[in-house]
């Protein structure tokens, strides 16, 4: 039953200025559960009606029909409306359990949404700085296709550029293929920031990783044979940080991908008039858009990352036809991507509106910031591997004699890393603790999971018996915070995509976790009476909920911990 909706009907009876839409959207959950279950706000029909909010408030609560409320009143300014929480408990959980995709709706209609995500640099090894990028990406492809859409993730591989100019300097300089071999990624970083080192008294040094890029663009064997080289090495190590956290792409397709895609998007600007020439340099002017110049050729000829967006986003389109493409990509890079999409538009391309940058905030560690070039680098792989050392004592400690223990620790590890992360707003800064984020207690991913294997315990004790979904009424104030939680799930997968946000399903699941461990530390499940069943039921949908929020991050829901 969508009691949000009944409510919205049943206000739009009676207050013919609003269409449902206008009502529905404006319909809150009041902060104090005393004050009412759902609230309709009447500020917004004062200056039509002449009159205080709270008059007009006072007036639809004489005027509407309450039936299958429990109680409607006028509080202040608000139409407080309170359920039949028996009714309301037991509609929800039938709903849970004759849905095998509840939480899910069709309102993508399966319209194409493209993930720019991930995207690490070749010969550079995957830091904690690319952990955000990756799972909020992974996580908001899960939450489109939970909202009808059909999600491409691109995994678009930092693979070309003057950097690889820089590293081929660096590996003829200082390099060694024996040393390569033995520890590919590691080596080469070594080289990377050696380079970066010597180049702030060397500048010379820059000039010549620039040359090696030039050559590696004209096709130079010496220098194509060096890049593949290191692309092969760095996609070995980079797959296995994707199976351990059982990420998978549609798409590797790099920035070398679009070699031969930028002439056209050169050409078009030309015929559109919209290069000219700046101290050498091939540039788009978007002063009229406030913004610096759009960068798109260097003196030397060499193309640039904008050349490749855009070239990138063309393709995509053609290839894809989406209805958004999403860049889930640091927020230090807003400027470009409203470059990119303001030289779309001038080249005439509408659907550029439909492009968006996810910006995020950044990991800390101490308080510093991670950087590859200053040679700060906390590996992804280490921060895993700890992790699930760390689940491991854990549950050494609470279920030693737990089958498939190592399978559980991975999950319970890798995990907590994920929603430590995603449980953060996107937008926001965070420090990394290792420590304080694999803890079975708390705001943490494995408190939610063992909340889940308690409630699969729980049904396990039960034998699994065939539930009564006619039979799912429970006269228990203890349980209405986790039935009205179950309920919300809809919502909360909605608002998660609408916002772009992955932490509204995590914060959801710790609220669910938490209420559903008060009642269940307030009440007996496992009792012969006639709300057994009812019971069984709740827990049932509880762990379903749970389950497919940790799904949506990206998270899984071991049974038992």
């Amino acid at each position: 039953m969508d009691y949000k909706n009944q409510i919205a009907e049943t206000i739009a009876a009676v207050v013919p200025e609003l269409d449902n839409a206008t009502i529905l959207s404006k319909i809150e959950v009041p902060k104090d559960a005393s004050m009412g279950d759902y609230a309709f706000p009447t500020f917004l029909l004062a200056k039509a009606r002449r009159m205080a909010p709270q008059q007009i408030a006072t007036n639809i609560v004489s005027e509407i029909a309450t039936d299958g409320f429990k109680e409607v009143k006028a509080v202040g300014p608000y139409v407080n409306f309170f359920l039949d929480q028996a009714q309301f408990g037991a509609d929800t959980l039938a709903e849970v359990l004759r849905q095998s995709d509840y939480g899910h709706n069709t309102d993508g209609e399966a319209g194409h949404i493209t993930i720019d995500m991930s995207s690490p640099n070749i010969a550079k090894p995957m830091s904690m700085g690319h952990l955000r990028s990756t799972v909020i990406g992974n996580s908001l492809a899960e939450i489109a296709k939970a909202n009808g859409y059909q999600p491409i993730k691109i995994n678009h591989l930092g693979d070309w550029g003057t950097q690889f100019g820089k590293l081929m300097s660096a590996y003829k300089r200082w390099g060694s293929e024996e040393e390569v071999k033995a520890d590919p990624i590691n080596t080469l970083v070594k080289y990377y920031v050696r380079f970066h080192k010597e180049a702030e008294t060397q500048p010379e040094l820059n000039d010549e990783g620039r040359a090696w890029f030039k050559k590696l663009e004209d096709g130079d064997e010496e220098a194509h044979e060096l890049w593949s080289w290191f692309r092969e090495e760095s996609l070995k190590e980079f797959m296995e940080l994707y199976n351990d956290l059982d990420i998978d792409f549609n798409s590797f397709n790099g920035e070398a991908f679009y070699n031969d895609k930028m002439d056209v998007v050169i050409d078009t600007l030309k015929e559109k008039h919209l290069l000219v020439e700046s101290q050498g340099a091939q540039v788009v002017d978007l002063e009229d858009e406030g913004l610096n110049v759009a960068m798109i050729q260097r003196t030397d000829g060499a193309t640039l990352y904008m050349t490749r967006d855009l070239a990138a986003a063309i393709f995509r389109k053609n290839n894809y036809n989406f209805v958004k493409s999403l860049y889930v990509v640091g927020g230090e890079q807003r400027e470009h991507f409203m470059q990119m999409k303001a030289v779309l538009k001038k080249m005439g391309y509408e659907w550029s509106d439909d492009i968006e940058h996810i910006p995020f905030g950044m990991i800390t560690v101490d308080g510093k910031k991670l950087s590859t070039r200053s040679g700060r680098i906390i590996l992804l792989k280490d921060v895993l591997a700890d992790s699930v050392k760390l689940a491991t004592a854990q549950i050494d400690e609470k279920n030693p004699n737990l089958a498939n223990k190592e399978v559980v620790a991975h999950e319970v590890g890798t995990g907590a890393v994920v929603f430590h992360d995603l449980m953060n707003e996107r937008l926001g800064n965070f420090d990394f603790k290792l420590e304080e984020v694999v803890r079975f207690e708390g705001d943490t991913g494995p408190y939610v999971q063992y909340t889940n294997a308690r409630a699969q315990s729980i049904l396990r004790k039960a034998d699994k018996p065939e539930l009564d979904l006619n039979n799912l009424s429970i006269d228990d104030e203890q349980v209405w915070e986790t039935e009205k939680l179950v309920a919300s799930f809809n919502d909360i997968v909605r608002r998660a995509w609408r916002d772009r946000e992955p932490s509204v399903i995590a914060k959801y699941s710790l609220n669910l976790a938490r209420a559903f461990n008060k009642y269940y530390a307030n009440s007996k499940i496992l009792v012969e009476d006639d709300q057994l069943n009812a019971r069984l039921a709740l827990v049932t949908a509880v762990s379903y909920v749970l389950t497919e929020s940790l799904r949506l991050l990206g998270v899984k829901a071991p049974k038992e911990m």
